[in-house]
């Protein structure tokens, strides 16, 4: 005859465990001696032994009541299936773990391989974290919304980066946002952007796009997507002069 302690310790389990195995009714709770003690036999020892082995198995303790007398056949069956479920359990820890190395990655758990390659090249090149951020939350609306855009459209960026003075003017751009609406830099800014865009007509805004409307929610829905300083050079750029206060 076994206390609880010393059957807690000959099963290897805690004396909550065995409590709550009593509470769920996974294991019968003795009645009291003379001494007030509650005294388990082997057979309280045996079925202990078969609970714990099977809850540490990975068996739901809700089904484990059901195996502890269930034949060899259904065993063997609710032992198969028990195990394909830890499968795809395994199988989603195993993805959730390629997620928190991408994570470590920074950009790379919300875009393509392809896009973060891009925005590396655009922090080598020294353009603002806002901007690539900007860049970014951009590229992840497109990818959701219309693949196929946003595939054309990073292979144009790239052509794009390899031309210098584009280059020259996206990092202007970029610095001008923090500019004052009224810094004399911006006319010069606004006259080589419109040369620039006159001289490669074909580069801009003459593909169709096959969802426009994401390319609204990309521009609208970014914080930060605009400054007085952005604003008045779009006005210098369509010819209206001025600062607007």
């Amino acid at each position: 005859m076994l206390t609880i302690g010393r059957l807690a310790d000959y099963a290897g389990v805690t004396v909550k465990a065995i409590r709550h195995y009593h509470e769920r009714g996974l294991l019968t709770e003795p009645g009291r001696d003379s001494s007030g003690y509650r005294r388990y036999t082997a057979e309280h020892a045996v079925r202990l032994i078969k609970i714990r082995t099977l809850a540490r198995a990975g068996v739901p303790l809700a089904r484990v009541k059901d195996l502890l007398d269930a034949d060899p056949e259904t065993l063997t069956a609710a032992i198969a299936e028990i195990d394909h479920d830890l499968e795809d359990r395994i199988a989603q820890l195993r993805r959730t773990r390629d997620q928190l190395a991408q994570l470590r990655g920074g950009d790379r758990l919300f875009v393509s391989s392809e896009v973060a390659d891009l925005l590396d090249d655009l922090r080598d090149l020294g353009v603002s974290e806002r901007a690539i951020q900007a860049e970014r939350d951009g590229w992840i609306l497109m990818r959701t919304a219309s693949p196929e855009d946003a595939a054309l459209w990073l292979t144009e960026k790239r052509e794009l980066m390899t031309d210098p003075e584009f280059r020259a003017l996206y990092l202007d751009h970029d610095a001008a946002y923090d500019w004052p609406p009224d810094d004399p830099r911006l006319p010069g800014l606004a006259d080589r952007t419109r040369s620039w865009l006159a001289a490669h007509p074909s580069r801009f805004g003459t593909r169709p796009v096959r969802n426009p409307a994401i390319a609204r929610l990309a521009a609208q829905s970014q914080p930060g997507a605009s400054s007085p300083a952005w604003e008045r050079l779009a006005r210098l750029m369509t010819g209206q002069a001025g600062v607007k206060g």
